[in-house]
């Protein structure tokens, strides 16, 4: 099972990756995708991500964002909002997204992008406050909360947006057995089983043809390639 950081991010984060997506693995099919929301702790004077940007480049204020630690996605996410709009925010990482929210809560941290399925719950008990989703379009959790591009920040689009799983298998597999692999995660993806575990986690039920996520990966590819240089992150 492949991952946005995985074979986007990772490949330039680590001087030393072992492995490249592009030409060691053979793309099944995706399985969902999902997107990261742009949460903020209540008391921070802002309804909109328009406001809450205004709000971090005032004089005397101390604006700061976690993430789950230094070339996470979330991490990545709040560079590019600052490199597109200006933001003023430090960086706070964590050893995990967990704690990291905790803090946001809490209000020791101002905001950060987390994924629905732990956002969600805090979301709707009032802890933080969502602006903004990073995805092309609406998360269907979250339907009242509108898009970057939406809030007047399109390069979401053009970077990093949607993240994703999907099945890859080792390369130079024979087309024979690719197919066969699509046709079966097809199949298992109209379980009632698999799309309960899906909703539960919160993701969007997603597929491609084998050719068609091959190029999509390489998009991705370079695409969270350029955030990651944006950024400057490094793990050794």
């Amino acid at each position: 099972m492949a991952h946005t950081g995985t074979t986007a991010i990772n490949p330039h984060l680590y001087p030393r990756h072992p492995y490249d997506p592009r030409t060691d693995l053979t793309p099944i099919t995706p399985i969902v995708s999902y997107t990261n929301v742009l949460v903020i702790n209540p008391k921070v004077p802002a309804n909109t991500l328009a406001e809450f940007i205004a709000w971090t480049k005032r004089s005397g204020v101390s604006a700061n964002y976690a993430s789950g630690g230094n070339g996470a996605t979330n991490h990545l996410s709040g560079e590019l909002l600052k490199a597109l709009t200006g933001a003023k925010l430090e960086h706070i990482p964590y050893k995990g997204s967990a704690p990291a929210l905790v803090d946001v809560m809490g209000g020791s941290v101002s905001a950060m992008f987390d994924i629905p399925i732990t956002s969600l719950p805090q979301i709707r008990a009032g802890h933080v406050r969502p602006l903004a989703v990073t995805s092309v379009k609406r998360s269907s959790y979250l339907p009242d909360v509108p898009t970057m591009r939406e809030s007047g920040v399109p390069g979401f689009d053009e970077a990093g947006s949607d993240l994703w799983f999907g099945l890859v298998a080792p390369a130079k597999l024979p087309q024979p057995v690719v197919d066969r692999l699509y046709q079966a995660a097809l199949k298992a993806m109209q379980t009632p089983e698999l799309q309960q575990a899906i909703r539960g986690m919160a993701y969007e039920a997603w597929t491609l043809p084998p050719t068609e996520f091959k190029s999509f990966m390489n998009i991705e590819y370079d695409k969270w390639g350029k955030v990651v240089k944006l950024s400057g992150a490094k793990v050794d």
